[in-house]
């Protein structure tokens, strides 16, 4: 049919355009009208259709429903326990839960290591999990809320709980991680309950040599891999494995080696049970009797940041102590071991005169007072003149060093500082290094704020032996060269004046001997390699007759004639001197103070667990029991 044949439209209702939609109000008001000709002009042309009615409504998105946005942007914003935290994204829920009080238990998990998720204490209750995640491995999300306290978490824990129990010896009294074990903390928090065993437990290697310096309990391992994953990740030396399988798995080390890295030591640290023991502290004393402290090691010149454990004025180990800068959770073994110095050997009261020429006779001890009169007299007839030297040891704090080269510079009327301390040894690719000193640093920049030139001790040596130098005043005994031959030179100085804290050789030859404070004796400072600047805190009062170094020179200054200095205290020290100093202008030396206590873990205890009477612990008299 034709156009011209179609039908008129009855009524007023004007024809759509063609293609218009059939639902359109057009189409509603009559029948389907016929196209106008080709070419032929509407005086009212129809407007187009829009609008929502105009075009079809838009198909929903296929997938997941959209994220909400972040309600603090660049971080993630959920809740645990009813609490809201904001963290950063990747942060997992562990430490989530630490910033707002909530604690959630872990064996495997390490900040510092990789994530196993092996332990299984951890799961918890997640909005956007069907079943409960490891806390360890899962990241917050944005708008996610955590349970941490259910029913079901605290079954799941107390279950975990009593696994790893199931073939657990359970000999807390014997152990030396007792008072200090996660599995006795978490047992009694989230078990309690008789073990449930029907049968003997699976028996392992009770003591087992991994190394020089670590033994293991495989009876007592749990298979967190801790030790494994810092051996492999931390130290660089992948020295540990696991072998068998099921209730046979074990730690130990490959066939036809052992754990002979100088880190092995971390491997005790990150342990949260008995399983590895240090072989040097093993059996030396029960954590509920030890006391922490905040320190510094001295065993070279990084100074890594440490806790040093005492009792009864004797230190018994070195663990690491958190600084992102220095040594961030770990320590080398060396260093660990250094402290032994700080209870042997030790000189422990004044005396006058030489002891290598009175072999054989009983060693004449004075008082402080009459030591202090005695080296100024020795000392009074050099002041000013070039036959008089000083030897500064770079194991010396910076309260020590600011005191004794302002006397040497002021009181003595000395120019030039010749360098001691301990020889360079071996360095490792991570953290020891070849200077063992742990304030050279300190030493050389306390140097050039008072104006004083440094000299090589076999500058000093060469004095010696030429005759130009007749009397000495060191601070610190240790030498970079020959300890014999060094002796036998100062043998023939007619004025030997030492500070020491250690007995050796050189101090059998100094003709007025004072007994110096180590670190743990006292407050202060060092300069580590990298010019961070290290508090640490004193530990227990100084043994017989010593006296930190700052105090002798106190002394010294009163009986030579001088101002005497109103120190009553190391800060006091460093109040008056170290603005001589410009690298030590923006230290807050209060500030920087570490916590004299350490919080978690080891504390010293308000009442004598042992019989002795409240603070006797820690300020008594001591070696009282004859350890």
């Amino acid at each position: 049919m034709s156009d011209n044949d179609t039908k008129k439209p009855t009524g007023d209702a004007q024809p759509p355009p063609k293609g218009a939609p059939t639902d359109s109000p057009a189409a509603k008001t009559g029948p389907e009208p016929s196209n106008p000709p080709a070419g032929a002009k509407l005086d009212n042309p129809p407007a187009a259709a829009s609008g929502p009615t105009g075009t079809p409504p838009p198909k929903p998105p296929s997938g997941p429903p959209p994220k909400p946005a972040p309600k603090n942007p660049g971080f993630i914003t959920a809740t645990i326990d009813g609490k809201e935290v904001v963290v950063k994204p990747g942060t997992n829920m562990i430490e989530a839960a630490k910033a707002v009080g909530s604690d959630i238990p872990y064996y495997c998990y390490h900040p510092r290591l990789s994530i196993a998720a092996n332990c299984r204490i951890c799961l918890i209750e997640a909005s956007n999990a069907p079943k409960m995640v490891p806390a360890c491995q899962t990241p917050m999300a944005e708008g996610q809320v955590v349970k941490t306290t259910t029913p079901k978490v605290k079954e799941q824990q107390r279950a975990v709980m009593e696994f790893l129990l199931l073939n657990h010896p359970v000999d807390c009294s014997i152990c030396d991680q007792a008072g200090e074990c996660k599995l006795q903390d978490y047992y009694m928090k989230y078990d309690y309950r008789p073990s449930r065993l029907e049968g003997t437990k699976a028996l392992k290697n009770k003591r087992k040599v991994l190394g020089p310096r670590v033994v293991i309990d495989q009876e007592r391992c749990i298979m967190c891999t801790r030790c494994v994953r810092v051996m492999n990740e931390v130290a660089k030396e992948p020295q540990l494995g696991v072998f068998g399988r099921g209730s046979h798995e074990r730690i130990d080390v490959f066939p036809g080696s052992e754990l002979s890295s100088n880190y092995s030591l971390n491997t005790v640290d990150v342990c949260p049970v008995g399983a590895l023991l240090s072989r040097d502290f093993r059996f030396k004393a029960r954590a509920w009797f030890l006391s922490a402290t905040p320190s510094v090691c001295t065993g070279c010149s990084r100074g890594c940041t440490t806790y040093v454990d005492w009792m009864s004025q004797d230190s018994y180990r070195y663990r690491p102590r958190e600084n992102e800068a220095v040594n961030k959770s770990w320590m080398c073994d060396e260093g660990r071991l250094t402290y032994k110095y700080l209870n042997v050997g030790r000189v422990l009261q004044a005396q006058v005169g030489r002891r290598a020429s009175r072999s054989g006779e009983a060693e004449p001890v004075t008082s402080r007072k009459e030591a202090v009169q005695a080296a100024a007299k020795a000392l009074r007839p050099l002041t000013g003149g070039k036959q008089l030297a000083v030897l500064a040891s770079p194991l010396a704090s910076n309260e020590d060093l600011l005191a004794g080269l302002s006397f040497a510079k002021v009181t003595l009327g000395v120019s030039t500082v010749y360098v001691g301390g301990r020889p360079s040894g071996a360095a490792d690719h991570f953290l020891m290094t070849a200077d063992k000193n742990p304030n050279r640093k300190g030493l050389e920049l306390i140097a050039k704020g008072l104006g004083l030139k440094l000299e090589t001790f076999d500058a000093l040596s060469t004095a010696l032996k030429a005759g130009t130098v007749k009397g000495l005043y060191a601070i610190g005994t240790e030498v970079p060269g020959n300890v014999e031959s060094f002796a036998q030179a100062t043998g023939q100085l007619d004025v030997f004046v030492a500070q020491a804290f250690s007995e050796s050789p050189i101090t059998a030859q100094a003709t007025v001997l004072l007994p110096a404070a180590v670190p743990v004796e006292d407050e202060g400072s060092f300069v580590q390699q990298d010019g961070i600047i290290q508090r640490f805190r004193k530990a227990y009062p100084p043994k017989g007759d010593v006296l930190p170094g700052w105090k002798w020179v106190a002394e010294l200054t009163r009986e030579l004639g001088g101002e005497s200095p109103a120190w009553s205290h190391a800060r006091d020290v460093w109040r008056e001197l170290a603005g001589k100093v410009a690298e030590f202008a923006e230290f807050n030396w209060e500030k920087a103070s570490p916590a004299d206590r350490e919080k978690p873990g080891i504390n010293p205890l308000p009442a004598g667990a042992d019989g002795r009477p409240a603070g006797y612990r820690e300020f008594g008299t001591p070696r009282v029991r004859g350890i």
